[in-house]
């Protein structure tokens, strides 16, 4: 029987995130359920398991069985990523032949490499998912000076899924568990003086590591079509809304305070253009409209900050895997003029509900004096967006 760990014990220091780097979305769908898809789904692996630290175990739970991984089993890893691999690896039975060993945070890797690293593994004893550089590599001293130009054909970038014989690389991790300085499990291996090969990995298998890699890796999944594992649904969402400009009020929108002699009238902060975007995101995903998630029958939503209610609306559509690809929002408004808090409410837009600020269009208009709020006597938006899931997201 062959198994695989995937690691996903890790803190995600660089991608400035106070969760761990792999519940973060990927078209919609979270890291770490991208990963086990494609190891659950190639059949090639009897048992699966996934470390995790104790802070998240109890997330890490829900998320695999909302997702239809009730069979994975999670393993309470270490202070070290070498301490979680080897808690994993305690954890399968001894009758394992072959164990491949994966970054959680690497959700792209093909099938065909999971294949090729098992064959070889079989064969050799060890199969370490490689890739040739491309750059000219230098060794350089503390003051920068060069040292050395090595030769880069004998020269690769190490990835995983790394496979080995289940008794050997067991039997490292129990000789070097004290010895925390590993950066790989085949560095185990080496220390034992036992042979290290090299198997064939995939240049678009990369590793989230900077929210620098978000995007690349959701147009690898994009290029790979619709017919795949990670097809795309996407949807065309309206929204609108109107509020009478009344004294006495603060005029919001988009979350920025605007100067004026009115504000909006409305059971919240009447934030009219945010309003018109939930109802869009909402409405695009089918969830109904902020009438029935946020009633204004309800006095918890007194006053409430339309920024906060956008970002529930946010987590509601991800918690059914949409993310939002993009927003355009028209705010139609005879005064006063917004034209100079435009850019502000794009960021304001961008920042709550965690997407590039590009995603994000406002514009303002007038009607020329023409209906109520050519007279001043309200403000009205219209907004549309297109979100987006793959076929595999939670539904």
């Amino acid at each position: 029987m062959n198994a695989a760990i995937i690691v996903a014990a890790g803190r995600g220091e660089r991608m400035h995130s106070e969760k761990n780097k792999i519940f973060l979305p990927l078209l919609g769908v979270p890291v770490l359920i991208h990963t086990v898809r494609v190891f659950r789904d190639s059949g090639l692996f009897g048992e699966i398991r996934v470390v995790c630290s104790e802070q998240n175990r109890e997330e890490m739970r829900e998320l695999l069985d909302r997702s239809g991984f009730e069979s994975v089993e999670l393993v309470i890893g270490g202070a070290t990523r070498q301490a979680s691999v080897r808690a994993g690896l305690l954890s399968l039975p001894e009758t394992t032949e072959l164990v491949a060993i994966h970054d959680g945070a690497r959700p792209l890797v093909p099938v065909d490499v999971l294949r090729s690293s098992l064959r070889q593994a079989a064969q050799t004893g060890s199969a370490v998912a490689a890739v040739p550089l491309k750059d000219t590599i230098k060794r350089a001293g503390a003051d920068g000076l060069v040292l050395e130009t090595p030769d880069r054909s004998e020269l690769y970038s190490i990835q995983t899924p790394q496979v080995f014989r289940y008794e050997q690389i067991r039997a490292a991790h129990e000789v070097f568990a004290d010895r925390q300085s590993a950066t790989d499990d085949a560095m185990l291996m080496e220390w034992q003086g036992l042979p290290v090969y090299l198997s064939m990995g995939d240049p678009e298998n990369l590793k989230i590591t900077t929210p620098e890699d978000i995007p690349v890796a959701e147009q690898i999944l994009r290029k790979r079509g619709t017919g795949g594992a990670f097809g795309m649904e996407m949807r065309v969402g309206h929204g609108y809304d109107v509020h009478k400009l009344v004294p006495d009020r603060d005029l919001i929108l988009c979350g920025v305070k605007v100067p004026y002699e009115r504000g909006l009238l409305g059971h919240s902060d009447a934030d009219v253009a945010a309003h018109a975007l939930m109802d869009a995101m909402l409405g695009a995903a089918a969830l109904g409209d902020i009438g029935l998630h946020f009633p204004d029958t309800d006095n918890a939503y007194l006053g409430a900050d339309s920024m906060g209610l956008l970002e529930k609306v946010r987590d509601i559509l991800a918690g059914k895997g949409w993310t939002l690809v993009n927003a355009d929002l028209t705010i139609i408004a005879q005064r006063p003029k917004l034209r100079p808090y435009i850019e502000e409410m794009r960021s304001s837009l961008a920042g709550h509900l965690g997407v590039d600020r590009e995603r994000i269009s406002v514009k303002a208009t007038t009607t020329e004096h023409l209906g109520f709020e050519g007279e001043g006597l309200g403000i009205s938006t219209h907004a549309v967006v297109m979100i987006e899931r793959s076929a595999g997201a939670c539904q």
